[in-house]
């Protein structure tokens, strides 16, 4: 995997400050648009563009499951990962819903569920096992299978590029992954599972509290493989989230930025940034989940988030919502007149 050691791609500086100049000028009081000023900013600086643009948005949904399902973590049945993919791909789904209100590509990857739906029109058969191991008292993945995850998310990452996307998304779909994101949460950041773990599909106070044992058993039984990121994330990690963080890394090293969806995405985030730290300056952070791990790890990353939204869905879905967002931000930066050109008398 010495691929993903590469460094990500560079900044273009002079157009971050060729668009720092230009919301100098445009008729508005200065940071008068807040967020969209520099969202635009952002943009212009990653997409070496005097007009940044995210009209080509793809988005990734990595599905998989999860074998820490056996200690009973979430509210939903374990099934429900392969319904969901057929929900996917029949447009049901809210990332469908989204996916087709934006005109953005949605990719769905099986990476291996129980509940195998088959070949479906619009999914990508990539399975690596119909499940992860039992994080609590084995690794969850081998070496063998964290590479092939890792791989399939670095492909999702490079059929977007090859697609000429402007902004690329990752979402996730699995049921029991706030269980394995909260265990990797806990390893890479040093914390104990009361400070992470939340309640995921709907759990009861108990529930939660059942959980975290969970979680503090499978930092336990893997205590001696969890010393580099990529030990972490093969004992703890689930097929999706691996493969996020692969396509989030790919896609920093072709130059595209990559919007973060809710607590998974960026525990996967996180993941990614451990093995390359470089990948951090192409994330953006598109909202704050309802998930109460979610506020912990987006401070350790010291992210501001777009939206605050109460949103606790996965599949995308928050960072979908925050796609107009940068869209008008773009607009505003692109077709707003200057005080020149308006006559208008500056300040």
């Amino acid at each position: 995997m010495n691929w993903i050691n590469n460094q990500a791609a560079t900044f273009y500086s002079v157009y971050r400050d060729a668009a720092l100049k230009r919301q100098a000028v445009l008729t508005k009081p200065p940071g008068s648009l807040g967020q969209l000023e520099a969202l635009a900013v952002w943009l212009a600086e990653r997409q070496g563009s005097e007009t940044p643009t995210v009209e080509k948005v793809w988005i990734s949904v990595f599905a998989a499951d999860h074998g820490v399902m056996a200690e009973q973590v979430s509210a939903f049945p374990q099934a429900v990962t392969g319904e969901m993919i057929r929900n996917f791909a029949g447009g049901g789904a809210a990332i469908s819903v989204l996916a087709r209100a934006l005109d953005a590509r949605l990719e769905v990857m099986n990476l291996g569920v129980v509940n195998d739906p088959g070949d479906i029109s619009g999914v990508v058969n990539a399975q690596i096992a119909e499940q992860t191991g039992n994080m609590a008292k084995e690794s969850a993945m081998s070496e063998d299978q964290l590479t092939e995850a890792m791989q399939r998310g670095a492909q999702a990452a490079e059929r977007a590029h090859a697609g000429h996307t402007q902004l690329y998304i990752c979402g996730d779909m699995g049921i029991g992954n706030t269980t394995s994101a909260a265990a990797l949460a806990c390893a890479y950041l040093g914390l104990a599972p009361e400070k992470l773990v939340g309640p995921g599909t709907g759990l009861d106070t108990e529930g939660v509290a059942h959980k975290a044992r969970v979680v503090q058993r499978a930092l336990s039984v893997n205590a001696a493989q969890l010393t580099s990121a990529q030990g972490i994330l093969q004992s703890l990690g689930g097929f999706e989230i691996a493969a996020m963080s692969a396509a989030m890394i790919r896609s920093a090293q072709f130059g595209r930025p990559v919007l973060i969806d809710g607590f998974i995405s960026s525990v996967a985030a996180l993941a990614a940034t451990r093995i390359n730290p470089s990948v951090r300056d192409w994330l953006h952070f598109s909202h704050r989940s309802a998930e109460p791990g979610h506020a912990v790890v987006l401070d350790a990353m010291q992210a501001e988030t777009v939206l605050d939204l109460g949103m606790r869905l996965g599949e995308a879905s928050g960072a979908a919502v925050a796609v107009p967002l940068f869209r008008m931000a773009c607009a505003l930066h692109n077709q707003m007149a200057t005080f020149t050109e308006a006559g208008v008398s500056e300040g």
